[in-house]
């Protein structure tokens, strides 16, 4: 998007801002913002050299564009962000240091250009991961303390680490309670903590960005926590965390608020290097539903797709659509829906127990070590999980624990350890068009299965056995139209299966 031919244009250089980084340029920036703001709006605008400038807080109908040969060095004093600004860590609200851009309550603002933005993350990710974890005195870990006691009495008895220690990294770009927000063409580098963060906000659009943190601590690419009508296309990510992710608070500060994240569109990214590509969770208790993520690539992500969660987060993760992806070098799962991200006991079911249902995937390519994981609770088993036309070659296949209505259809996993589709503690499930090679292991192993039907299947030449049943809960299993020419053994049951009932 180009500014409107009626928008004037407020060069910073005429604010007193300097291009050479001899000078800390962050009052001249807000003196243009104010200039344009006072005119009802207006595109502040930086020429090409290097600025060098502390935080940068927009108004309403603001355009930062940073023009072609344009960069933004952030100041590493940690005073500049100073003072604090209501902020949110993590699904946390708290007080804290400033975003290095950041808007409060404001409507149509927008960051462009085809310059870059560099946050010089490293000074905190080094005090973060070093002097505050050796003490908890500084002036800043003193200041976030005596501005935060509620939040943190609302945190007892499980205050984490990193709220203890009191030294919390700004994100970079966090809009706050927005509506209509462009994050457009920009390269960003170096953030301190989460880049592109947009809080309780409406109508966002993310596009053709860059995001690079290389070898740094939780600098996750764009998070959109609690908003509502985001739209996240042509990017292309490489981060020390998640690429993109979706969160919407946590455990009983996200439960406060309850505001959800809805209304998503992911397409046409690419993603290399992440713990995750897209991940969901496992700050969720807002809830999040009506996502779609399409077209996308990632190459060398640990994971691909990961919804993540734990008793007592609450919430509920439903109307998920993952279509038409291709992953490659996947370092642990393909595709993982993990209820227990942190172990804990059984609970009864309350406001602390999360949900995850009617989660779809379809039309994906991928290769890694592990096909999926689905891990429900006892208490609320994953539910309604269809996977459509998948074609993967992994070490394992996939893992389904505890869980209700699932279906494979048209899905091949060619993996060398272990079954294809191992499964246990599920009810209702499908396997329809099940291919693969497996290696001295069944094609399918159902573990205390109930409701199942396996048709149209066709194991490849070498397959020892078919389908392998345990467990003394195993039962009404039905067999229906499968090709079983090269298998030796169509179907095994241990001493314990006995109610099973195998139709032709």
């Amino acid at each position: 998007m180009t500014a409107r031919a009626q928008d004037p244009y407020y060069n910073v250089l005429k604010y007193g801002a300097r291009n050479d980084s001899t000078k800390l340029s962050t009052a001249a920036i807000a003196k243009a913002i104010a200039a344009a703001s006072k005119a009802g709006g207006g595109t502040v605008y930086f020429p090409a050299g290097k600025y060098l400038t502390g935080p940068i807080h927009l108004k309403s109908n603001i355009t930062i564009e940073v023009g072609a040969g344009a960069v933004l060095y952030f100041s590493t004093n940690f005073d500049d962000y100073l003072p604090f600004v209501q902020t949110r860590y993590e699904g946390i609200d708290i007080n804290g240091f400033s975003p290095l851009f950041y808007a409060y309550k404001a409507q149509n603002i927008t960051i462009k250009g085809r310059g870059t933005i560099d946050g010089q993350g490293k000074k905190w990710w080094d005090f973060a991961e070093g002097e505050s974890r050796r003490r908890e005195d500084s002036k800043w870990q003193q200041e976030f303390r005596r501005q935060n006691t509620e939040a943190l009495e609302l945190l007892k008895p499980n205050v984490p680490g990193v709220m203890q220690r009191g030294f919390l990294r700004p994100p970079f770009i966090q809009p706050m309670y927005c509506k209509n927000v462009l994050i457009e063409g920009i390269t960003i580098r170096n953030s301190p903590f989460w880049t592109v963060n947009p809080e309780f906000c409406e109508n966002v659009t993310v596009t053709g960005v860059t995001i690079t943190n290389p070898k740094s601590p939780n600098t996750d690419g764009i998070n959109p926590e609690s908003c509502r009508y985001v739209h996240i296309s042509n990017c292309h990510i490489s981060v020390g965390d998640d690429c993109i992710t979706i969160k919407s608070g946590k455990d009983k500060a996200g439960r406060n608020m309850n505001v959800p994240a809805e209304n998503y569109t992911i397409t046409n990214c690419t993603m290399l290097s992440g713990h995750g590509g897209v991940v969901i969770g496992s700050e969720m208790s807002g809830g999040v539903k009506k996502i779609a993520i399409s077209n996308c690539i990632f190459d060398g992500t640990d994971r691909g797709i990961r919804i993540k969660t734990a008793r007592g987060r609450g919430g509920v993760v439903e109307d998920i659509r993952v279509d038409n992806v291709v992953m490659k070098n996947i370092r642990d799962q393909i595709i993982v829906l993990d209820m227990q991200y942190d172990k804990t006991t059984p609970e009864p079911v309350s406001e602390r127990t999360p949900r995850f249902r009617n989660i779809h995937f379809s039309n994906i390519t991928a290769e890694g070590n592990q096909a999926g994981l689905l891990n429900g609770l006892v208490e609320m088993p994953i539910e309604n999980v269809t996977f459509s036309n998948l074609n993967l070659d992994t070490k394992q296949g996939f893992t389904v624990k505890e869980a209700r209505n699932i279906a494979l259809h048209n899905v091949q996993v060619n993996c060398t350890t272990g079954p294809a589709v191992r499964v246990e503690n599920v009810r209702q499930l499908w396997l329809d068009g099940i291919r693969g090679t497996t290696v001295a292991a069944p094609l399918l192993e159902l573990t205390n299965t109930e409701d199942a039907s396996v048709y149209n299947s066709f194991p490849a030449a070498g397959t020892e056995t078919f389908l392998k049943l345990k467990g003394a809960n195993t039962r009404n299993i039905v067999l229906q139209n499968n090709n079983l020419k090269y298998v030796k053994l169509p179907v095994s049951r241990d001493t314990d299966v006995t109610e099973a009932v195998v139709g032709p």
